[in-house]
């Protein structure tokens, strides 16, 4: 009887090389230590089955149920909002413990320029010197939006007059807000301030926010849009960076309800199309869909679950279920990815937007093995998104029954980064993103593939070994 003989390999390339030289098959595991000291976390100081907790924290989290219900203007919506507001994407601007000055000066320019566009939008300034000298004057209040059961992408910046979507998570009862999806380009989000981008806002706010407000709110039960986004998975979305299918979905939901709502034919002209030609539109739907489904795990005492991780293009900030309230933070890290004509990584800023919630619900980044057309961003391939995906599931504590993947064979997709394991493996989340230009006004330049910065997750597992 002969006998194969096999290897397998776990560490340095060499090994198997000189093993493969001698004819023998050699099956090689890509492994490396975590360089972080990070005992197994069973149990809290006080007791608490931590694994017990993150699975409830998972089941919260993948058993919500998030409808669109309506919009509404943001001072009259969205809780604590008030006039000289403006919310911002990402954790306090003024968190880090190394942070020098106050919110303005430590904010990147494309918030600078989206927070500046806002207060050309609002009326509150008549030219972006104004506007800026205003910002820096201590007359305006900066806040996160997470404080604020609101998320916005990139600059994340909303204002009082702005459009929001108003998404319930009907089996918890509680809600979260987005602004309206401008397009792609030179919009505020990217920091652009421009006549022509506060004119689009202006229409958004006159013309489409009132079309969609009223078709929305005739469909008895609202749109299910988690039902939209486990769709637009098995159609080749994210729905972070992609949102192609998710957008067509919510336009064909809406669209008998705008037609038999809105009485003038060249409106309903103009809102579909608008609608239509932005593949993106369905991201600031997405975004506040994963925010209502994050926000029951809060508060779950001994979870070590990530409930939020957002940027505002300074620092990268995480909450986890276990800490409610108690960010964690980093700075931010800078974007892979592919370049407008023109423009290159000298001219990128750092990571920044609210729209890292999805990666923390399920979907985003966690999704990228059902959405492979993502990695032609950094000149991948489609094997790259599904080993992506397999990555994730080292890092999370469950797989979500809803948020399924047809190219695994639709397995779940992966639900509940845990920083136990993130600091245990020391793999990172992999996200997906645009990129804005590091100067105000100038907008997007790109988009591309980063990881979270491990340090905010090794913050939190410190912070949780210590309860």
């Amino acid at each position: 009887m002969t006998t194969t003989n096999r290897v397998i390999n776990i560490g340095l390339q060499i090994f198997s090389d000189s093993i493969r030289a001698q004819g023998v098959e050699v099956l090689d595991v890509d492994f490396r230590p975590s360089p972080f000291d990070a005992p197994r976390l069973a149990f809290t100081q006080t007791g608490i089955d931590i694994e017990a907790a993150n699975a409830e924290a998972a089941r919260r989290i993948a058993s919500g149920k998030a409808v669109l219900i309506g919009l509404g203007i943001a001072r009259d919506v969205i809780p604590g909002m008030c006039d000289k507001m403006i919310l911002h994407a990402g954790p306090p601007l003024t968190l880090r413990q190394d942070a020098q000055g106050d919110a303005w000066e430590r904010m990147c320019g494309p918030v600078r320029g989206a927070v500046m566009g806002a207060c050309l939008y609002e009326g509150w300034a008549q030219t972006a010197d104004e506007a800026a000298r205003l910002a820096a004057s201590g007359a305006l209040t900066f806040e996160p939006c997470h404080h604020h059961h609101a998320v916005g992408p990139m600059a994340g910046v909303v204002s009082p007059s702005m459009p929001v979507w108003i998404i319930e998570n009907a089996a918890f009862q509680n809600r979260a807000f987005c602004t309206l999806n401008e397009g792609l380009g030179k919009v505020l989000r990217f920091g652009a301030f421009a006549p022509e981008v506060v004119a689009k806002l202006k229409w958004m706010e006159t013309v489409l926010y009132p079309a969609l407000d009223q078709a929305v709110r005739s469909i008895v039960g609202g749109i299910d849009i988690k039902n939209l986004i486990a769709q637009a998975l098995y159609m080749g979305d994210e729905c972070h960076n992609r949102n192609k299918a998710g957008t067509s979905l919510f336009v064909r939901a809406i669209a008998p309800a705008l037609a038999r709502t809105c009485a003038d034919g060249e409106t309903l002209a103009r809102v579909i199309e608008f609608m239509d030609r932005n593949d993106h539109f369905f991201l600031n739907l997405s975004m506040p869909a994963a925010k209502a489904l994050t926000e029951p795990a809060e508060g779950i005492p001994g979870s070590t679950i990530v409930t939020t991780m957002a940027r505002n293009g300074t620092d990268f900030g995480i909450r986890i279920a276990g800490l409610p309230g108690q960010w964690f933070v980093a700075p931010a890290g800078m974007v892979k990815g592919l370049y407008f004509p023109g423009f290159s990584e000298a001219d990128a800023n750092p990571d920044m937007g609210d729209s890292t919630i999805t990666e923390t619900a399920g979907f985003g980044g966690m999704a990228m093995a059902g959405a492979p057309a993502i990695v032609k961003f950094v000149g991948g391939v489609p094997q790259d998104a599904i080993d992506a995906t397999l990555e994730m599931y080292d890092i999370c504590a469950s797989e979500h029954d809803t948020f399924l993947i047809p190219a695994l064979n639709f397995r779940g997709a992966p639900l509940g980064i845990d920083v136990r394991r993130i600091v245990e493996t020391g793999i990172a989340p992999r996200l997906n993103t645009g990129i804005a230009h590091k100067e105000p006004g100038i907008g997007q330049v790109g988009a591309g593939l980063l990881r979270a910065p491990i340090e905010c997750f090794v913050q939190a597992f410190e912070a949780m070994r210590g309860t």
